[in-house]
């Protein structure tokens, strides 16, 4: 069964015929599609209707999707897929470190978007591990797997479900070289494991 089935996904792009056409695509596929054209808009359905999941257009008039993303984080831990030119790396980074799920390159085919919202989808709601252990690192860090607390000098931090995933599998195997391949595999999925900058930019968060 579809992840995206029966789903609810807000829609945010200033142009008419690409919210048509993600519509179409994603009823298809049993999903739910709500939209805006700005972001102004967005966030106010955001708030009002709690969707699964958020995609997010860049390139828009007054305020653009990085704004809108921004002012999104500050109340909801929602799911969002960026949508990017298919050639410009500085936008897909700079929509990840402000807290992008993910991204699509402009243009992109039905499969693509549907396998990415999937692949989103799965990684944000599946539970995530949880061996019932304290691991104490050092005199500064301590990570508690049951609660899914990470404490910084006694302090807790924060963390987004796939910054823990993939502190997970360090730990898990510490000692052990883990490739590239092997950590996008297991922390985003088998359909990211050439996407080596998704991994640079965690290790880095």
């Amino acid at each position: 069964m579809s992840e995206i089935k029966d789903k609810l996904i807000l829609v945010v792009d200033d142009e008419n015929r690409m919210i048509n056409f993600m519509r179409m695509n994603l009823e298809l596929e049993g999903a739910r599609v709500i939209s805006a054209p700005n972001g102004r808009e967005a966030l106010d359905k955001a708030r009002e209707e709690m969707p699964d999941v958020v995609l997010l257009d860049i390139m828009m008039p007054g305020m653009d999707g990085f704004e809108t993303l921004r002012r999104l984080r500050t109340f909801s831990q929602v799911p969002v897929l960026i949508l990017t030119a298919k050639d410009d790396e500085e936008d897909r980074i700079k929509g990840l470190e402000l807290g992008a799920d993910d991204y699509v390159g402009k243009p992109f085919s039905h499969r693509e978007l549907v396998s990415r919202i999937r692949a989103v989808l799965r990684r944000h709601y599946a539970p995530p591990p949880t061996p019932q252990t304290t691991v104490k690192i050092d005199d500064r860090l301590t990570i508690d797997f049951a609660r899914r607390e990470v404490l910084v000098n006694g302090e807790r931090v924060n963390l987004r479900p796939t910054e823990y995933r993939l502190l997970y599998h360090l730990v898990q195997n510490a000692g052990y070289v883990m490739t590239h391949e092997m950590l996008l595999t297991r922390v985003w999925g088998p359909e990211y494991r050439d996407e080596t900058h998704y991994l640079r930019l965690y290790v880095t968060y």
